[in-house]
């Protein structure tokens, strides 16, 4: 295992998710703006929310990359296609855990239950993320998996 290369491909990766997810965006695929979402956390501008959104986006990018990084050690691999199941096991409890229960403590996200409030600038993402686009489920999944895959195929021992 590369352990001293898990900082530098954890970056990468993170930079491909990134990278695929505004080019959905940007193609119509789906609303979800990880970055927005992670920076409207701590500021309500959305143009500031964007840039310490990507900071922090890059963050978690980073400890995740760990994760898969001691997964593979854990393993004695790290191959394209282990870092694909760890990358749809990743997306799978983000999409049905983490996005549903963010609005209950996020400082600016409507909640379905509760509706909106005054503070509230983000729609709440629902179950598969789905209220930002009924093809949020699939992009999600795919640059997860491409995460994976990414870092996966970087940190394959030589």
């Amino acid at each position: 295992m590369d352990w001293a290369g898990w900082g530098l491909f954890g970056l990468v990766a993170t930079a491909v998710l990134t990278a695929a997810m505004i080019a959905a965006q940007l193609a119509g695929l789906t609303r979800i703006d990880f970055p927005l979402v992670l920076g409207t956390f701590v500021t309500e501008d959305p143009d500031r929310a964007r840039v310490v959104g990507f900071f922090m986006h890059l963050c978690a990018g980073q400890g995740f990359a760990l994760g898969y990084a001691a997964t593979f050690a854990l393993l004695h691999r790290a191959t394209w296609w282990v870092g694909a199941l760890l990358g749809t096991i990743h997306v799978g409890i983000a999409l049905t855990v983490l996005l549903p229960l963010l609005p209950g403590v996020h400082p600016r996200m409507a909640s379905q239950r509760a509706g909106l409030t005054s503070t509230a600038v983000l729609e709440p993402p629902g179950l598969f993320a789905v209220n930002y686009g009924i093809q949020t489920p699939a992009v999600v999944t795919t640059v997860h998996v491409l995460y994976g895959v990414v870092l996966g195929l970087l940190l394959q021992a030589d």
